[in-house]
């Protein structure tokens, strides 16, 4: 019998795939970048080549991922003014199989509940334009958008001086949910919350 890889394994044949096309050891020949000329003339034949070897790579994957339901979770451990959360986010590079959604909605509850003690101080902004721009909200309306998503995310940036703690609200399938790829059966929202008198810097 042949060997299942795990979420882990998958995780590093992935780095190392997306290291070895981005030095050009991985090349898509057949890929072009529009096919109009007039934009492909400005746009690197070997950058357009790297990333469709490593798209249909990463393709290949996820199938593999679903053919052996070999989840896409990975667990994560934030620890934010000595509070600590551990909690499930889908790794950038997999897929989501139905179970690890189910198992995001679980912890959604969690998540929301560490992000409010951690954020009580703090003012809270809602990206907007894709993350081009921000507009600060009220902790009602971030209430209303959560009650309104189906899984969250967390993510922290900054330091001592500067601390910015994002909360991503989504719908649908994690991999499909960012930048309105998926929109409008996945997608998601993001509050960022920043010390009182700044602004979102991510």
């Amino acid at each position: 019998m042949s060997q299942v890889y795990s979420t882990e394994e998958l995780i590093k044949i992935l780095a190392d795939e997306r290291r070895a096309c981005m030095n050009g050891q991985r090349l898509n020949l057949a890929a072009s970048a529009s096919g109009n000329p007039l934009i492909d003339r400005f746009l690197k034949p070997d950058g357009i080549q790297k990333f469709s070897a490593y798209r249909d790579f990463k393709a290949a994957v996820h199938g593999y991922q679903r053919q052996h339901q070999i989840s896409g979770i990975v667990w994560r451990q934030l620890i934010i003014e000595g509070k600590t959360l551990r909690y499930p986010a889908v790794d950038d590079q997999l897929v989501a199989l139905s179970r690890d959604v189910e198992l995001l909605k679980a912890a959604k509850a969690s998540i929301l509940r560490f992000w409010w003690q951690v954020t009580s101080d703090m003012d809270l902004y809602l990206s907007i334009k894709l993350g081009r721009d921000y507009r600060q909200i009220t902790p009602e309306d971030a209430r209303a958008i959560a009650s309104k998503t189906e899984w969250a995310n967390l993510f922290k940036h900054g330091n001592a001086r500067f601390l910015e703690i994002i909360l991503q609200l989504g719908w649908g399938q994690p991999e499909e949910a960012s930048y309105k790829r998926g929109w409008p059966a996945s997608g998601s929202e993001y509050i960022h919350g920043v010390n009182p008198g700044q602004r979102p810097i991510c």
